[in-house]
């Protein structure tokens, strides 16, 4: 009536959606790109001043955007990195705030973590899973559920268990190691077994594979991918002493176990994964 395109006037009626938990969500892209904006606007503004929901407390109801944020993102597979997303929003009222940016920017970031976690719980996808998928990252939000949905439908595999238990060994022994992930690259002619060597090589040309599926988007296949390599890890572990006393052949061994744990890191904290 009062003159708009349409596409403004819509824009403007479908920036308000969600209005309630299970509704509509804007059908434009101009609607949810201006939705997006004003629930991370929002978010952004009562975090920078101290506005933080509380307990069962929420009076401006940034739990609700926080929902809605994610669930139009995840549907019009919006990947624009929600950091940066965070980061943009946050810098506008960086003269306005007692606290520093960054310590705003992580604040907001665990906050829509932990409203994605509720979402996916709520669509019916298995908490270890969702926990695991999402300590790793939700920067790339559409990639959130394709991660999680890989990672379910492998869980309900018969061998998945013993896959999980080798993939928790790795991680582990990384964490414990007083020298973190050993030596920086991974020296061929210091391996001392064969079960080194073949680790090695099945290791590198699976990652070469994985890769290029996540550069497509295809996580199913790339998971599957890194399951491969179940069987030449647990013939490392019992072909070798990974915390050997020669401290070159140690940092060696935990060099290539910390490379295999960056690869299937990319996915999911594996350590969640309840067996």
């Amino acid at each position: 009536i009062a003159g708009e395109e349409p596409d403004v006037a819509t824009a403007i009626e479908e920036h308000y959606r969600p209005t309630h938990s299970g509704g509509r969500l804007p059908e434009t892209d101009t609607g949810a790109v201006l939705a997006v904006a004003d629930k991370i606007d929002a978010i952004c503004g009562c975090f920078s001043v101290g506005l933080i929901p509380t307990g069962a407390s929420d009076p401006y109801a940034l739990r609700r955007q926080g929902i809605g944020l994610l669930q139009i993102m995840h549907d019009k597979g919006f990947g624009v990195p929600l950091m940066d997303l965070i980061r943009e929003s946050v810098m506008q009222f960086s003269d306005r705030s007692d606290r520093s940016p960054d310590e705003t920017m992580e604040a907001v970031y665990e906050f829509l973590k932990n409203r994605m976690s509720h979402i996916l719980t709520e669509e019916g996808f298995a908490r270890d899973v969702t926990a695991a998928v999402i300590d790793v990252s939700v920067d790339h939000v559409p990639h959130v559920w394709q991660r999680v949905a890989a990672l379910e439908k492998l869980k309900a595999e018969p061998d998945f268990d013993p896959l999980a238990v080798a993939f928790k060994r790795v991680v582990n022994i990384i964490r414990k190691s007083a020298g973190g992930k050993g030596a920086e690259t991974v020296d061929e002619n210091l391996f001392e077994a064969d079960c080194e060597r073949t680790l090695w090589v099945g290791f590198q040309a699976v990652r070469k594979r994985v890769l290029a599926h996540l550069e497509r988007g295809d996580f199913e296949p790339a998971l599957l991918e890194i399951a491969s390599l179940k069987k030449p890890v647990d013939e490392f572990f019992d072909g070798v002493m990974v915390m050997a006393e020669d401290e070159t052949v140690r940092n060696n061994r935990l060099a290539l176990l910390g490379q295999i744990a960056d690869l299937f890191g990319k996915f999911a904290d594996f350590s969640r994964i309840t067996t």
